[in-house]
């Protein structure tokens, strides 16, 4: 004979949340009060008691790192908050990590976007040569760290907003063991964008691409696609993008929602020239804006983030950040879009390329949505180069190998040429020589 009990919780009664360690890798970055004001609203959900703040600039670490403990305490946490400039000690019995790491700080940012330029090339921080030359310093940093987390903490999660974000994760998922999603802010964005263009927040979507290489495939309300009565309003604008409006014979080419990182790829010589014009780099600007920022971090009455933040370029990334963890912490079995491996959800792409793709995450982590109809030519040749360059640049930045360098830059689509190519590889590479090894040098 069988019996079925039912087990009733009186309201008073709630199942005890696991208490959390995390650290951030790069806290002295000024995005950290975007990412604190995210642990601080999902507090309900998500028990953290420690929270390890490390980076390699101890001035900035304590201003920035001294806010994000005044904004903690106002809101009455009581448990720990150390600044610490010893990496080992942030990550050991961590339970999530959180890398936005810069390496060369804006200085070679400045570098990434100014050289290319000269070859009539685009300068920017995630694509193209200046991407490539911020993932060769950045991908031996990463999997240095990816080894420190192995040895430290086994059973942590890896959460990487460090740029370029898809081939950091292209890096790590494929040469590492650790448990790790890419994350971006980018759909987060075209996700509200599209919520206000339709007037509602309850629909479905499929979403593919690379990280700062995506579209919106469908929008579907109440069973209905609506994406072809969508405009190109349905798209975010993101603060460190030109803005550069789609027209509307483009859009009609290109049968979905563009991120708006691809105006670099379908208005590339607009782009380049408008980088010409420019009095000062993004790079540039982002220093003004963050020399502001410190000044107001110093305030020791300041327990907020403050709204000039927005002005940085990070909107609603702690938003992404935060919910993804509170998912897998809390088993919630949500769709979001991060970056995994494919696993067979895009057919074009391989198995083990990192991708950026709706997934189910819970606690085993994220599990990628099969793609419907994925046979948009346009999309498949982009990816497709795309993931080639990526692969290439990982392979340069691991072995050191300035042929699979040239080759990257030679297969990327917004570069293509080898004397272009080889002449931006060695003005690059003797800028950044203390970075790199010596066999990428000319």
């Amino acid at each position: 004979m069988f019996f079925k009990i039912d087990f009733y919780l009186p309201p008073c009664y709630s199942i005890a949340m696991r208490k959390l360690k995390a650290a951030v890798i790069g806290a002295g970055s000024t995005y950290t009060p975007e990412l604190i004001r995210g642990f601080i609203d999902r507090q309900n959900s998500l028990d953290f008691q420690k929270f390890f703040l490390a980076d390699i600039n101890r001035e900035k670490l304590d201003i920035v790192g001294g806010l994000a403990k005044r904004m903690l305490t106002a809101k009455g946490f009581t448990g720990e908050i150390v600044l610490t400039q010893n990496l080992d000690e942030a990550i050991s019995g961590a339970d999530y990590i959180f890398a936005q790491i810069r390496v060369g700080g804006m200085e070679a940012r400045i570098r990434d976007e100014k050289i290319p330029l000269k070859y009539g090339l685009l300068g920017q921080e995630t694509t193209g040569a200046g991407g490539f030359m911020k993932a060769m310093r950045t991908i031996p940093v990463m999997l240095d760290i990816a080894r420190r987390i192995e040895k430290l903490a086994p059973d942590a999660w890896l959460i990487n907003f460090s740029n370029p974000s898809g081939i950091i994760a292209e890096a790590l998922m494929n040469h590492s063991n650790i448990k790790m999603i890419g994350l971006c802010n980018c759909f987060v964005n075209m996700k509200a964008g599209i919520a206000k263009n339709i007037g509602r927040e309850d629909f479905d979507y499929e979403y593919l691409g690379l990280n700062h290489l995506s579209w919106v495939t469908s929008v579907t309300v109440d069973g209905e696609n609506v994406l072809d009565r969508l405009g190109k309003s349905a798209g975010a604008k993101l603060k460190n993008i030109p803005d550069v409006d789609y027209d509307d014979e483009l859009l009609e080419a290109i049968p979905a929602i563009p991120s708006y990182y691809l105006s670099y790829f379908y208005l590339r010589d607009k782009q380049v020239q408008h980088c010409l014009n420019a009095k000062k780099t993004r790079g540039e600007c982002c220093v003004d804006i963050e020399s502001s920022l410190i000044e107001k971090y110093k305030d020791p009455n300041l327990i907020d983030k403050p709204k000039e933040l927005e002005e940085r370029g990070g909107s609603l990334y702690s938003t992404a950040a935060v919910s993804a963890v509170d998912a897998i912490e809390n088993d919630k079995n949500e769709y979001h879009v991060v970056g995994v491996k494919n696993n067979g959800a895009i057919p074009f792409m391989a198995d083990d390329d990192v991708v950026e793709i709706k997934c189910n995450l819970n606690r085993n982590g994220a599990s990628s949505v099969t793609v419907k109809d994925p046979e948009i030519p346009y999309i498949k040749g982009l990816m497709q180069a795309v993931k080639a360059y990526e692969k290439l640049t990982v392979k340069a930045a691991i072995n050191g190998s300035r042929k699979d360098a040239i080759a990257a830059l030679m297969i990327h689509p917004l570069i293509g040429d080898f004397q272009k190519a080889k002449a931006v590889l060695d003005d690059m590479v003797t800028a950044n020589a203390g970075y790199l090894p010596k066999s990428l040098l000319p």
